[in-house]
């Protein structure tokens, strides 16, 4: 009886793994299955205008008749903002769903995690928004490339900007993880560079998502710095936006700030959007070029509503990927590691390639300031545009910092 029932599970088993192998055959044959991971309930704001220029960018290249006589075809995972979560997911994307390779995340601790789980499962991963350098540099190996720039670039598209303030005693508030480390620490290596008496007289750094705005803002006024440096992002920057205007820690005083001209940050602050900082962010009223104006107008054609810069990261993400299987010829990770050295591909931004010496895409940025002259709310007008690779390391430096091929 028990030799029965053990041929009888065994066959049964055989069976389901049969039906299962056809169910993928007939998916590989017709649909290339991308399996994208984020932090989608921790970072709402971001995610969901991610998701749409994702969405949108793979509606048009499936209806230009998709990529090798195929569709492509996503499964979004969200990681809870956890590395170990998001190890856990891929693993369940590549052993169950059986994608054809992994991409997305945008906070740094998560890329880390999954660029490590691509090394280990030999699977290729796009990452498409974290902004630690360690995911190309220190810990960067053969299967991760990245889309966005990261802390090395935002910290030294603003530093020639900050140096010409002439301000000698800034201080320092940024959220105290891995990106907020990286991006304080090449601020002031770049920012000494072009001026070296500067001084670095204060530094604020709670953790990420707990900031308790009062006593951090009454440090920095306490420091009496000419000028801050900010790294903050998300809930954090509101806090500190309002705390400090209220305090007048900004009141004659300039400060430079990442990310914060992006509409994801800037427009949850409202009336309370700071007037003149000096920012990295997206001034999408104002990039009047054919490739980002045809993307505005699909965009609000398709969703009612004018684009986000991670709707931008997403869409070109999705653009990237269909050169890059185009160019391969086929999902084979060896062939996408090969094809994506030195691959070419246009964006919103422009034309844009990843670099051979460390899987880095040459995505670029903006640099502006804020304008919140009605107090109602603030914008950032008009940016100069920086090329993503213009803002890198040398390339003997870049070979120091990573070790692999």
């Amino acid at each position: 009886m028990k030799s029965w029932k053990f041929l009888a599970v065994a066959a049964a088993v055989s069976i389901g793994m049969a039906s299962l192998a056809g169910q993928a055959q007939a998916k590989d044959d017709d649909v290339i299955l991308i399996g994208e991971i984020n932090s989608y309930k921790a970072l709402p704001a971001n995610m969901g205008p991610y998701k749409k220029g994702w969405e949108l960018a793979q509606e048009q290249i499936n209806a230009a008749g998709g990529v090798l006589g195929k569709k492509l075809e996503t499964i979004f995972r969200d990681d809870n903002a956890n590395a170990g979560e998001a190890v856990r997911i891929a693993e369940e994307l590549v052993s169950r769903e059986e994608v054809d390779f992994l991409t997305g995340v945008t906070l740094s601790h998560v890329g880390l995690a999954v660029a490590d789980y691509a090394k280990q499962r030999k699977i290729f991963f796009l990452a498409s928004g974290p902004l630690s350098d360690k995911v190309i540099w220190q810990n960067g190996n053969r299967y991760t490339y990245r889309m966005r720039y990261g802390t090395h670039q935002l910290s030294a598209s603003v530093a020639p900007a900050a140096a010409k303030l002439n301000k000698k005693r800034w201080a320092l508030i940024y959220p105290n993880y891995e990106y907020g480390q990286a991006a304080v620490e090449a601020f002031k290596a770049e920012l000494k560079k072009l001026q070296p008496d500067v001084e670095f007289v204060a530094e604020q750094a709670p953790p990420f998502g707990k900031l308790d705005a009062g006593p951090v803002v009454q440090a920095l006024e306490d420091a009496k710095p000419d000028a801050i440096f900010n790294v903050l992002f998300g809930p954090d920057l509101t806090k500190f936006a309002r705390e400090g205007k209220t305090r007048g820690l900004f009141k004659d005083r300039e400060v430079v700030s990442l990310l914060t001209g992006e509409p994801e940050y800037l427009d949850p602050l409202r009336s309370d959007a700071p007037d003149g900082w000096i920012v990295t962010g997206y001034p999408y009223t104002s990039i009047d070029t054919p490739e980002h104006n045809a993307f505005k107008k699909a965009y609000e054609d398709k969703y009612g509503e004018y684009p986000r810069l991670n709707s931008v990261v997403a869409y070109a993400t999705v653009k990237a990927i269909a050169a890059g299987i185009e160019k391969a010829g086929s999902t084979d990770t060896e062939a996408l590691i090969k094809a994506f050295k030195g691959l070419e591909f246009d964006s919103p931004f422009g034309h844009h390639h990843f670099r051979e010496i460390d899987n880095q895409s040459t995505f670029g940025l903006h640099v502006g300031r804020l304008v919140n002259k009605d107090g109602k709310k603030g914008s950032m007008p008009t940016g100069e545009y920086f090329d993503g690779g213009d803002l890198l390391p040398s390339d003997d430096v870049v070979k120091t910092l990573r070790k692999v091929d």
